[in-house]
């Protein structure tokens, strides 16, 4: 059995890339890699890569992260700019024994001297999108920080290794140096081939209050069906934070077990994920939350191509 599962309709293209991967029998960590690279390199996903909205500086900052589930080695870079994949320098420090999750100039240093290519990540849409914040911004009480929805993948090969990866501009309008959940092990991403992994997209302020992706594969260790992993994880986490804080941050979770069965959670309405299998070609799935229950429905036509239209519609100055 081989399978994949990402956050968000964005990772489709990316899933439909490392489906040929896995069916021809390749390694799970090329196909995340491949999956993740191709929302990296589409410029109208402004939440991701290339065309990512910038920090209050009108910096692109990346974060991201991979690890592997056989070795449970991990790679992860943070507030890393000028360079094109970021998910690949992940990977590539993931082999290190030490030195796995560098930051911004250091970051910056090892991916050049591993001849990584570099990249001006701020797109001429993006400034858009920047000048108009700004204005909106100085016009209404409309809070910067809206828009935060990192790629989060887990991936299953034909041999059984799993690997799990994430990408992220981050929150548009953040402080320069501010990191989220994304690269941080446990929080935005788990996996361990023997069990399953997860995933995380949302808030990373509020992710990073508890070890979701973690809890998630601990309760998949113990058996449980990963749609039942998510929903108890993702509910007890909700809780906590509104019983503690009253309220809860954005927060959505895609799991797989080792055998290739999938789940999903969200506390929101609207989030969609993508997902392909030995038994389930690629699709594309809306998640609503009725009860603490998820719901999943297959995207129509209709969404799917009104979601490109609105992505790729031209931008004008406010």
């Amino acid at each position: 059995m081989w399978g994949i599962i990402a956050t968000w309709r964005m990772a489709l293209e990316g899933i439909e890339k490392a489906e040929k991967i896995l069916k021809e029998g390749g390694d799970a960590g090329d196909a995340i890699e491949t999956a993740v690279k191709e929302v990296e390199d589409f410029p109208f996903y402004k939440s991701v890569g290339y065309g990512g909205l910038p920090n209050e500086e009108m910096e692109v900052e990346l974060d991201a992260a991979y690890m592997d589930g056989d070795t449970l080695d991990i790679g992860a870079v943070a507030a890393i700019r000028d360079f094109a994949n970021p998910v690949s320098i992940a990977r590539r420090l993931s082999r290190e024994p030490v030195n796995n999750l560098l930051v911004g100039e250091g970051a910056e240093k090892f991916a050049h001297k591993e001849g990584f290519e570099r990249k001006n990540m701020l797109t001429d849409r993006a400034r858009i999108h920047y000048r108009n914040r700004k204005k909106e911004i100085a016009q209404t009480e409309l809070k910067p920080y809206s828009g935060h929805d990192t790629v989060g993948m887990v991936c299953l090969d034909s041999n059984g290794k799993m690997t799990s990866a994430t990408s992220t501009s981050g929150l548009f309008m953040k402080k320069k140096g501010r990191v989220g959940d994304s690269p941080i092990s446990g929080s935005g991403f788990y996996v361990d081939s023997k069990v399953g992994g997860a995933s995380a997209t949302g808030l990373g302020e509020d992710v990073m209050k508890g070890c979701v992706s973690y809890e998630i594969v601990r309760l998949m260790k113990e058996g449980i069906h990963p749609q039942e992993a998510c929903e108890r994880a993702v509910e007890m986490f909700d809780r906590e934070l509104k019983e503690r804080r009253g309220k809860a941050g954005d927060m959505s979770l895609i799991a797989m077990n080792n055998k290739g069965e999938w789940g999903v959670a969200t506390n929101i309405e609207g989030f969609s994920f993508a997902v392909a299998t030995e038994n389930e070609k690629p699709a594309v799935y809306l998640t609503k939350n009725v009860g603490g229950k998820c719901v999943h429905e297959l995207a129509s036509e209709e969404w799917m191509e009104d979601y490109m239209r609105t992505r790729t519609a031209p931008l004008k100055e406010l």
